[in-house]
């Protein structure tokens, strides 16, 4: 009889993708300690009553790039450990869609923050390409509006204010409640609810590994804690987990 494999959580935040070009919002380097009053950019209020404030934050997402990101070798890592036949899920606070483009099997993703891939209209709930919004920004519309009926566009994330999606919530909180090696990467571990997941994790039982360049709150629940830049910790932490060798 073949004994039961690990079942595997990756919950990774902004740090993985630091090294596609994406900038962080929280780090040392990241874009709130260069500029404190961005977080009103990503936070709804503001978002939804300033239209100077959606003319920033429009400019923002085009001056990151972040849809033409290449996923580096932290994504690459986490691909190479679910082609390994262990049972991997991935848990991400990123909405830059890199673990899809990496490989990873879109159902074994959770976008726990959405998607910035899409927008929405805040009126009749419409969905279109951020791509599309994007080149109308490039010809010129500082704030593009719905196309059919003229509301405000708003990328198809949780901003700051907003609540996560609760199907997806409970998806990955029965993920952390049932895993066995539960992955923090690139994630200081403050946003909840997701930041919870780890606490949920070792609470069941799970083995913690926390992969971050700063400390985070669930360092000392923590088996292992490494410092090292993601793209470089990640591909022999694999490795290990792969040959079942944590020690």
């Amino acid at each position: 009889m073949n004994a039961k494999r690990p079942l595997i959580a990756v919950l990774t935040g902004a740090g993985i993708s630091t090294d596609s070009g994406i900038p962080d919002y929280r780090g040392p380097n990241g874009l709130w300690q260069r500029d404190p009053k961005a977080q009103e950019l990503v936070t709804i209020g503001p978002y939804l009553a300033d239209s100077d404030v959606r003319r920033r934050s429009w400019q923002l997402r085009r001056e990151t790039g972040a849809l033409g990101a290449e996923p580096n070798a932290g994504h690459l890592a986490l691909v190479e450990l679910e082609r390994s036949g262990l049972p991997v899920r991935v848990l991400t606070q990123n909405v830059d869609g890199l673990h899809q483009r990496s490989g990873v099997p879109e159902r074994k993703v959770l976008e726990l923050h959405g998607t910035a891939h899409r927008v929405q209209c805040v009126r009749c709930r419409v969905r279109t390409p951020m791509a599309e919004a994007l080149a109308r920004v490039e010809a010129g519309e500082p704030d593009p509006a719905c196309l059919d009926c003229g509301g405000v566009l708003k990328p198809c994330t949780v901003m700051f204010g907003e609540m996560l999606d609760e199907r997806v919530l409970a998806q990955a909180a029965a993920i952390a409640q049932n895993c066995d090696l539960f992955l923090a990467v690139g994630t200081l571990l403050q946003v909840h609810p997701a930041a919870g997941l780890a606490q949920v994790a070792v609470d069941h039982g799970a083995t913690l590994i926390v992969v971050n360049a700063a400390p985070t709150p669930y360092d000392e629940a923590a088996a292992e804690v490494i410092r090292e830049p993601i793209s470089q910790a990640l591909p022999p932490l694999v490795r290990r987990i792969v040959a079942g060798d944590l020690g």
